[in-house]
């Protein structure tokens, strides 16, 4: 089994703007460090690459499968992507709902926006459970509730 994780955000003003300027120049380095890191394992890509994946206007998801857990976290905290993560609110409005949700899926599954959409509103509606989860509260492949 494979870790797919779909983070959500509302961006505070469009890609363009000059307040994005960072965030857009910080993308593409950024998703190749994702590509490059041990256990990364596929990324949804917009059609032009490495820019955000916008679902509705204003709204852009960054989808991903990890070979573990493990190899997601020292992606997102241990690496350079940990230093955007500490500036999320220069370029995204708060969330009310969990914004990242996880779900463990078959080795060479590739999930859709679809799926992550789905996935999510378990999560909102039920709370973390072995099929929809978080960073803070997760569930083994099995089902089981991680330590």
């Amino acid at each position: 089994m494979h870790l797919a994780q779909a983070n959500f955000a509302t961006l505070r003003a469009p890609l363009g703007a000059p307040e994005m300027r960072e965030f857009v120049a910080a993308f593409d380095p950024i998703a190749r460090l994702a590509e490059a890191s041990p256990g990364f394992v596929w990324r949804l890509a917009s059609p032009g690459g490495h820019v955000p994946v916008e679902l509705a206007r204003g709204q852009v998801i960054n989808l991903s499968v990890w070979e573990s857990y493990e190899a997601l976290h020292g992606y997102v905290y241990r690496s350079a992507h940990g230093a955007m993560v500490r500036r999320r609110a220069d370029w995204f409005a708060p969330h009310h709902t969990p914004s990242t949700v996880l779900w463990w899926i078959p080795e060479g599954e590739r999930p859709s926006t679809g799926d992550a959409l789905a996935r999510h509103a378990l999560l909102v509606r039920y709370g973390p459970q072995p099929r929809a989860f978080t960073q803070r509260i997760r569930f083994t492949p099995d089902g089981r509730r991680a330590r």
